[in-house]
């Protein structure tokens, strides 16, 4: 429902390679950080955003997004479904082409808002999924 197969495709081959990682730190542990390496693998930039602001998978972290002093093309998000929206609205502030909800991730209303800024957005998926299905 919040992922057709078009979108995703164009967010994982056409929309860039700068991924900013919301959540992103340095616990093995947790699904972001092997995430993050299945996107280095398949030849995206990511950028770790999480309040330690910490060095992953050789990428230097930020606090948030506002902090990134770049542009970052994608937004995969990986915080509690309350916390969610908020971080998409930063994405769409901040000028991203692409918003991501990980598996579990859901907000509608963010996802109404986002679309209409007009940004792409796939929400309650994995790109580490998704990525490896592409031909």
């Amino acid at each position: 429902m919040y992922a057709d197969a078009e979108t995703i495709r164009k967010i994982l081959t056409e929309t860039g390679d700068t991924w900013a990682v919301v959540g992103l730190s340095n616990n093995e542990s947790r699904a972001a950080h092997g995430v993050a390496r299945v996107l280095q693998r398949f030849g995206k930039r990511i950028v770790p955003v999480h309040p330690k602001a910490e060095t992953v998978h050789g990428e230097q972290g930020y606090a948030s997004l506002a902090e990134v002093p770049f542009p970052v093309d994608v937004v995969d998000v990986f915080v509690n479904s309350d916390l969610a929206g908020a971080v998409a609205d930063e994405a769409v502030a901040q000028g991203a082409k692409a918003v991501w909800f990980q598996l579990g991730v859901v907000d509608e209303s963010a996802y109404g808002r986002t679309r209409e800024a007009g940004l792409d957005m796939v929400m309650d998926r994995c790109p580490a999924i998704e990525i490896p299905l592409l031909d």
